[in-house]
């Protein structure tokens, strides 16, 4: 999962990245290519791309685990080794970016930046030692982002979507109305102080028994119970008018077990449904294995193998509270929000320009 993806197409819903008519080559976002970078609690993500009639092409990406986040939920800040094996890791993307020619980027961290009492200092030093701008987005809007990002994977049967996406650092949850033309329609979210490093660190993510496993689900459970009882959305989930989308490691890690894959294809697990049996099975195997054993795993591996039991337990207690048949698996979420935001800021910026001329 830690290669770098091959390129790909990536479509969205038509009302957000189709072509407009008569738009032509050199106007809005067209003349662009776009370049976003995701860092958060535990990866370092970069996708590159251009646009297409339907969505866009990524034509560069990088990902590499640097667990920026380690041990902050007990210091309070961001370590310097963890600090020095990220910067490392955005030097390669700012590298990247400079040999695609990008004209447009935006580059955001997450959880751990917003947990840390030294971020600021962190990117001072990314800003002078890669030159990338990195900017630290509410929980707010990396939930808005991870829906953006994962809209066009809606089920036009559904009357809402509830998607979560497991990080590093923080698990958002985001309960989204349908809309005729797949509009982002939020209609509530949080942001639960919890994800597969602060829980494996928690509970500790090596040598798991059924018990501490048991105690991880009833802690994740513990708070999610607020926002379920402030928003009732169980009874809508219960009546079959819900759809759940996943978009995060432990999800993706899942669905390439569950297929048997020897080495991760995004191409087969994007879009995929999983029902819930078939992931509560995966999740005792995995909890029943030895951290060596998790390692050997093909679509777990070293980097993983202490997180991916902590996902699964953050996995199942959303599951517990809104008990839905199935999932569908997005690899896909912030990073392609970060993209579309900038196309359509290109197109309002060429939009605007041609409104002065025509005024001038």
């Amino acid at each position: 999962m830690l290669e770098p993806e091959p390129e790909r197409q990536v479509n969205h819903a038509a009302n957000h990245l189709a072509a407009r008519p008569g738009t032509g080559q050199g106007a809005g976002r067209w003349g662009h290519t776009y370049a976003a970078v995701d860092l958060g609690t535990n990866n370092c993500r970069l996708l590159i791309a251009k646009p297409t009639g339907s969505g866009f092409r990524v034509i560069d990406s990088f990902s590499r685990i640097v667990r920026l986040g380690e041990g902050v939920a007990h210091r309070g800040a961001l370590s310097r080794e963890a600090m020095t094996r990220t910067i490392d890791a955005l030097k390669i993307c700012a590298d990247k970016i400079e040999r695609r020619g990008v004209t447009r980027q935006r580059h955001v961290a997450t959880a751990a930046c917003r947990a840390a009492s030294n971020h600021g200092e962190f990117l001072v030093r990314v800003r002078e030692e890669t030159g990338l701008d990195l900017h630290v987005i509410s929980p707010e809007e990396e939930a808005r982002l991870a829906v953006s990002g994962c809209i066009s994977l809606f089920d036009d049967g559904s009357d809402f979507a509830f998607v979560f996406d497991i990080g590093g650092g923080s698990t958002e949850l985001i309960w989204v109305a349908a809309t005729p033309h797949k509009a982002c329609d939020i209609r509530a979210w949080t942001s639960l102080p919890c994800g597969v490093v602060t829980l494996a660190e928690a509970f500790g993510g090596r040598q798991v028994t059924e018990e501490i496993y048991r105690r991880m689900v009833r802690h994740v459970e513990d708070l999610l119970r607020p926002f379920e009882q402030h928003h009732r959305l169980r009874e809508r989930v219960n009546c079959h008018q819900v759809q759940m989308i996943g978009t995060s490691g432990t999800v993706t890690t899942i669905a390439g077990i569950h297929l048997g894959l020897k080495r991760y294809d995004r191409s087969r697990v994007d879009g995929m449904w999983i029902a819930r049996e078939h992931i509560d099975d995966i999740s005792r195997r995995l909890t029943g294995m030895t951290y060596e054993q998790r390692m050997a795993e093909p679509c777990v591996g070293r980097d993983r193998a202490d997180l991916v039991v902590a996902g699964c337990a953050i996995y199942e207690a959303i599951a517990n509270m809104w008990p839905c048949s199935r999932l569908r698996v997005a690899d896909r979420g912030l990073r392609e929000g970060l993209l579309l935001d900038l196309m359509l800021d290109a197109d309002g910026e060429s939009r605007r320009s041609a409104h002065g001329a025509a005024s001038a």
